[in-house]
């Protein structure tokens, strides 16, 4: 049955890996064998160096990798991708039925499950948490839920960035094992995104009591509620211990309730900005590994005998460019010029590890709605100067917004990245303004939802094998971050979206990639591919191309 549904809605092809990247994590304490558990030893802890400090862990507001990765281990969706792959496995269902017009889910779950408070895991609290999403009020908490907005496009009363009518209808808990979602319009989305972290399904008891839906905005910057930064309640092989801030410090212990039970103690992630800092760390020992180190550190770090694990790549960096501040970027010549006059060649040869490629649109090469066929944009600074003399622009100033404090998938050194792509563009003689901000101290809430940049550095990491989840993503609705309003293209994307599975739908999204490509509403720069180390005692861990690498089977050597 599982394998029919699959084959019927299509999404989820295998990315064409070449086995599962299997390596293990040593940790810092004695451990004892478990010869039950495939010979892999148990207890014990392990430290993780990351790039950044997570925002929140109630992953309802948050589309952050640094607190997504903290999450995964707390919290179960629905249904997951199996480890090193987009496919989908059973979650806490273990079986998914759509209905012949696919806009009724029924969800078979599992049995005998409960939240890490005690209290059980059943339809009812499954309902709990989509009706939660589809009745949060607030422009603040509305404005915070990205991923909701993108798949399920309207609440029940619009009060942030979501204008759209509802795809959410209601959810029905048959019985204690079977719920069932009922939505408004079919989409091709499902049901792929029922993976995504977004949508994990938390205590309604630990929801309620730390009044999760409680988003605060001051200023520029937004706020949440204790729920998300102290007490997130899941049903996962990890239990949320502490957030030491001062400390830089994530602490996650074994939930040994859970039917995916942890070999590991505890599970400590420890943000280490700087790159070089991470890469000391490991090799002092006083971590196990880290994520993104630099492709220029690669062959060091096999010397070392650490493992460097490259990832599939499943993700791209753009140049995003705000049409509502400056009019000359409302220009078409202006936004092409953009394209012309960057060396996507040299900074991809120079700056990216190995397999990286120039982006040529917005979707990767290994998705279905890919084509070749599309308007490029080469290497050209005289072409670039033209367009922009064209559209009386010669003179353009543009304030240039990039992060700090942070490594991406997409983009392991933001401030190389940004000085390469800024002397590009001072070349063909465009004045750059440069802002810098913190990933989490205000970039994101400032690009994606204040819209103070003219353009940003940017980019995307799969949730699933679907041309929509970048493209539909991006631009399928009115967006801050890039500030343009184009009817045509938004329903061209919807659709795509809901076009029939196979040819038909891949079709569709070309012709779209095609449109996009046109229009320029960003520069796509990157397809990298991203990498984690480790160290060479470890074992159980499965890199993943979507970033969704789970800590419960790691043990040590």
């Amino acid at each position: 049955m599982q394998q029919l549904r699959l084959t019927r809605t299509r999404r989820i092809a295998l990315i064409g890996l070449t086995g599962a990247l299997a390596v293990s994590l040593s940790a810092c304490a004695d451990s004892k064998r478990d010869e039950g558990a495939g010979g892999g030893a148990t207890g014990g802890t392990m430290i993780f160096g990351t790039a950044g400090n997570p925002k929140t862990f109630d992953p309802t507001f948050t589309d952050e990798g640094e607190s997504l990765r903290v999450v995964r281990q707390i919290e179960d969706t629905l249904i997951q991708n199996k480890p090193g792959t987009a496919d989908l496995e059973a979650s806490l269902a273990e079986k998914w039925e759509p209905s012949n017009d696919a806009k009724t889910w029924t969800f078979s779950l599992k049995k005998g499950v409960t939240f890490q408070d005690g209290t059980p895991f059943d339809a009812k609290a499954v309902c709990f948490n989509f009706d939660r999403w589809y009745n949060m009020k607030g422009a603040a908490a509305q404005s915070q839920m990205i991923y909701y907005g993108d798949v399920f496009e309207g609440f029940a009363k619009n009060e942030g960035d979501a204008g759209g009518a509802p795809v959410y209808k209601s959810c029905e808990a048959k019985d204690d094992g079977t719920a069932v979602v009922n939505l408004n319009k079919a989409k091709g989305v499902f049901p792929a995104a029922f993976t995504l972290p977004a949508f994990s399904i938390q205590s309604p008891d630990a929801l309620k009591k730390y009044t999760a839906d409680t988003v605060t905005k001051s200023g520029d910057s937004f706020s949440y509620s204790e729920y998300g930064t102290k007490h997130p309640v899941g049903t996962g092989p990890f239990k949320f211990e502490s957030w030491d801030t001062a400390k830089g410090e994530i602490t996650l212990v074994r939930n040994d309730a859970s039917a995916n039970k942890a070999k590991l103690d505890k599970l400590i992630f420890k943000v280490i900005p700087d790159e070089n800092a991470r890469k000391q760390a490991l090799k002092a020992g006083e971590i196990q590994g880290y994520d993104y180190p630099s492709p220029g550190d690669y062959g060091l770090l096999r010397n070392d005998g650490q493992q460097v694990l490259i990832r599939p790549s499943f993700n791209l960096l753009y140049l995003g460019i705000n049409q509502s501040g400056n009019p000359k970027l409302k220009d078409v010549r202006v936004r092409q010029a953009l394209a012309y006059g960057i060396n996507r060649e040299q900074y991809v040869k120079s700056k990216l590890a190995e397999g990286s490629e120039v982006a040529t649109e917005f979707v990767p090469k290994s998705i279905a709605g890919y084509t070749d066929d599309v308007t490029k944009y080469p290497y050209d600074p005289e072409k670039a100067k033209q367009l922009l003399a064209q559209a009386g622009a010669s003179d353009l100033t543009l304030k240039f917004y990039y992060p700090t404090e942070i490594s991406r998938p997409y983009m392991p050194n933001p401030a190389d990245t940004f000085t390469a792509i800024s002397e590009d563009l001072k070349k063909i003689g465009i004045k750059i303004d440069a802002v810098a901000e913190p990933w989490n101290g205000g970039y994101k809430d400032d690009v994606q939802k204040n819209g103070k940049q003219d353009i940003h550095l940017l980019g995307w990491t799969g949730d699933y094998n679907d041309a929509g989840n970048f493209i539909g993503t991006f631009f399928g609705r009115k967006k801050t971050e890039f500030g343009f309003d184009n009817p045509a293209l938004f329903t061209a994307l919807s659709g795509a979206d809901a076009a029939a599975a196979g040819d038909a739908h891949a079709k569709a999204y070309q012709d779209v990639n095609k449109q996009i490509m046109e229009f320029m509403p960003a520069v796509p720069i990157a397809y990298p591919t991203p990498a984690l180390v480790v160290s060479s005692k470890v074992k159980g861990l499965v890199a993943s191309p979507l970033t969704d690498e789970r800590f419960n089977t790691v043990s040590m050597g």
